[in-house]
Order: C-alpha cells, then sequence, then structure tokens
C-alpha cells in the first residue's frame, strides 16, 4: 500500500520537538528524557520529549516510521492531533499503537468520516481515557466500533458533528461519565434517551447548542436511564415549558444545571430566572455555575411562593404547594419607594403670614430666592432665609450659601422656612 503524501506525524514531531525549536528544561514537567532509540535510527537520543505532544494544525495526513514512533512516544500520555489532514483510520491505528500509555486523544476537525474504521484498529485505542472527535463528522458506527473497543473510556467529545439521530450501540459503555455533544442538530428527546440506554454510568451530559423543545419522558423513566446524572447543560436549547424544568427532578443524583439561552426564560428578569429555577430545582447545588447557598435558596423559595399567590388556582404550580407547606402563606412584600424625594410642602413664615408651598429640592438657595420674590416682595439680595427642622433641638439654621442644594439640608414635608428682611 503506496504511503499517502503530506506531512507524516514524525516528520512534524521532529520539527516541533527538535533542540533548536523546543530546548529541553529540567524541572517538574517540562520535560522527559527518551532513552536512546534502537540501534541504527538516525532519531538517536536527540530529544527530550514532553508527554504531552500538541501537534494540531501541522498538515499531517500519515504515522511515517512506526519504529520511530515506538521509540519516541513510549512515555506521552496526551497527544493533541487536531486540525490535520488526516483521513485514513489505518494511519491514526500505526501512530497510536506505538503510544502505549496514551489517556488522551484529540483527533478533532481531521476528515476522519473518508474511510471506515475496523475493530483492530480501534484496538490499538484500549488505553485512551478521554477521547475528542469534535467536527470530524463521525459515524455512530464508527463511535460504536470505538466503544467496543475502549473498556476504560471515561469522557467522548462528540461536538459538531451534525447529528440529526442517535444510533444505539449494540453494547453499553459502563465506563463513560462526560459526554460532550454539543452543538449538533439533535430535536426529539426521543434521541436523547438512546444516550441514557448506551451510557448508564453517565455523570455529565452537555447538550448545548442543541435545539431540544421538550423533554418527553415519565419521571420514572429519567430516573432508569439516567440513575447516575450530576450534571446536565442545556444551554441554548428549545426547551419552553415550566414542566421540562421540573422533570430534571426525576434524575435521582443531579446537583447542576446550565440553562441560560432558553426560550421559556426570555420574558423574565435576570433576578426572576434565577429565583425561579432554584425554587423548582430542589435538589441542584450549582446553577448556571454559580453556588446556590442555602441563604439564597430560602429566598428563591419565599419569592417563587409570592411570586404565584396571586395566580389563578389552576396556574400555579405544584412546586407552590410544596413550598407553603414548608414556609406557610406569606404576606406581600411592602413595596418600599428608595428614591428621593423630588420635592417637599414647607412653611413659609414673612412677618406674620404663614403660605404653605411646594418647593423643589434639587434647587439651589439662590433659585430658592428668587422663586420667594414675589411672595414676600423683597429682592434676593434684601433676603435671608432660615430653615428650621421640626425635629431639631438648636433653633432655624441660616440658609447663608446661595450654590448649596436645597436637598442637602434635609428639608422634610411639613418643615418651615422663615423669610426676614437683611438690616442696612
Amino acid at each position: 500500500m503506496d504511503q499517502p503524501s503530506g506531512r507524516s506525524f514524525m516528520q512534524v514531531l521532529c520539527e516541533k520537538y527538535s533542540p533548536e525549536n523546543f530546548p529541553y528544561r529540567r524541572g517538574p514537567g517540562m520535560g522527559v528524557h527518551v532513552p536512546a532509540t534502537p540501534q541504527g535510527s538516525p532519531m538517536k537520543d536527540l530529544f527530550n520529549l514532553p508527554s504531552v505532544l500538541v501537534l494540531n494544525s501541522c498538515g499531517i495526513t500519515c504515522a511515517g516510521d512506526e519504529n520511530e514512533i515506538a521509540a519516541f512516544c513510549a512515555h506521552v500520555s496526551e497527544l493533541d492531533l487536531s486540525d490535520n489532514k488526516l483521513e485514513d483510520w489505518h494511519e491514526v491505528n500505526k501512530i497510536v499503537s506505538n503510544v502505549p500509555h496514551l489517556e488522551f486523544l484529540n483527533l478533532s476537525s481531521n476528515p476522519l468520516s473518508l474511510s471506515v474504521l475496523e475493530r483492530r484498529c480501534a484496538g490499538s485505542f484500549a488505553g485512551v481515557r478521554k477521547l475528542v472527535l469534535n467536527n470530524s463528522k463521525a459515524s455512530w458506527e464508527t463511535v460504536h466500533t470505538i466503544l467496543q473497543e475502549l473498556p476504560d473510556l471515561e469522557e467522548l467529545f462528540l461536538c459538531l458533528n451534525d447529528y440529526e439521530t442517535v444510533s444505539c450501540s449494540p453494547v453499553c459503555c459502563q465506563s463513560l461519565k462526560l459526554l460532550h455533544i454539543t452543538d449538533n442538530n439533535l430535536q426529539d428527546w426521543t434521541e436523547i434517551r438512546k444516550l441514557g440506554i448506551m451510557f448508564p454510568s453517565l455523570d455529565t451530559l452537555i447538550l448545548a447548542n442543541n435545539n431540544i423543545t421538550t423533554i418527553e419522558e415519565s419521571e420514572d423513566s429519567l430516573a432508569r436511564l439516567f440513575p447516575n446524572l450530576r450534571s446536565i447543560n442545556l444551554h441554548k436549547s428549545g426547551l419552553h415549558c415550566w414542566e421540562d424544568i421540573d422533570k430534571l427532578n426525576s434524575f435521582p443524583k443531579l446537583e447542576e444545571v446550565k440553562l441560560l439561552g432558553i426560550p421559556l426564560l426570555q420574558s423574565y428578569t435576570t433576578e426572576e430566572r434565577r429565583k425561579l429555577l432554584i425554587a423548582r430545582l430542589p435538589s441542584i447545588v450549582k446553577l448556571n455555575g454559580s453556588i446556590v447557598g442555602d441563604g439564597e435558596r430560602e429566598d428563591s423559595e419565599r419569592f417563587f411562593i409570592r411570586y404565584y399567590m396571586e395566580f389563578p388556582e389552576e396556574e400555579v404550580p405544584f412546586r407552590y404547594h410544596e413550598l407553603v407547606t414548608k414556609y406557610g402563606k406569606l404576606e406581600p412584600l411592602a413595596v418600599v419607594d428608595l428614591r428621593p424625594q423630588s420635592s417637599v410642602k414647607v412653611e413659609v413664615h414673612f412677618q406674620d403670614k404663614v403660605e404653605e408651598m411646594s418647593i423643589r429640592l434639587d434647587q439651589t438657595v439662590a433659585e430658592l430666592k428668587k422663586h420667594l420674590k414675589t411672595v414676600v416682595h423683597l429682592s434676593t439680595s434684601n433676603m435671608l432665609l432660615f430653615y428650621l427642622d421640626q425635629e431639631a433641638p438648636f433653633g432655624p439654621e441660616e440658609m447663608k450659601y446661595s450654590s448649596r442644594a436645597l436637598h442637602s439640608y434635609g428639608i422634610r414635608d411639613g418643615d418651615k422656612i422663615y423669610v426676614e428682611p437683611r438690616m442696612k
């Protein structure tokens, strides 16, 4: 079989990690000494390679010399081959089969849908615990083949693969804990339930940017399908009904939920969204990445009661009655206007006359004097003002600074202002 044209894995490895481009640095985690290669290899004792190799976007199309891969990658545990031009699983097999301690493999954005993955090739992945196939357009048949040969796989990334449906594997993958399947075209919950069947030990399910419109499943069925699910991400899904949120309570171990950008929440304020979600999801400890403390939970649950207390009985959710049992029927919160007063009513005293007036508090003493000219018939230069706080024990205070704003005196309704002519 002719070797594919293009750059090989070994060629790129030699270029990137040569002593000139990647000098060895001593110290923990900085480099790993590679023992001498087999006799006669031109690569003998050339590099000190790290255990994490990043060879993304390098134009790799094939493996290269397998003996050299085996000699220099015996200690490698993580390998990033994303955004290359690998299209033949046999070439991937030549690389991976010679990296015996490989635990993390990233094959994102390689055109691997152009070839079929055979089980004997997939067997070389056996030790991999984290596998990234984002934007590889890997078919479900390929995924199933991998799952059958990776007994220790814990994390699988299948984003941007244009999946509209999910094909069930003939065998369950008991080891998988995290599935990242964002940015696909999954819409029907019947497809999502297949993931529960395939991955019964799933701890984290990331479904963001799939237009899932509803959770069509009974509570008992949800509990059986995802018995170990601790975290679910439904960011920018199509959920538009509170009943779908309530169904998340059916997952017996669910603690963390992400629900930003869903149609259901668009008409609510930021505060309402968070409090209503927290109140409906009594078991979660983290919402949209933020910890839910005991104080916030109680505030949210009390908010929930007050929010629904005026709704017609047929529109009140069951959760409302649960919370009323917990806290009792609450009184509506008093509406307190904390905005500063813009005007007050005061008594203006001049000689023997008293006149009640409404004055603006945003004006200055000088502006008030102009306003009082027509009342007391004095010029502003011949006018003295004194303010008497009805609760102050010290008597009137002269308002001597023309540029001072009236609100700074703390004037309230019922206070008095005395006007006297300036003595010649």
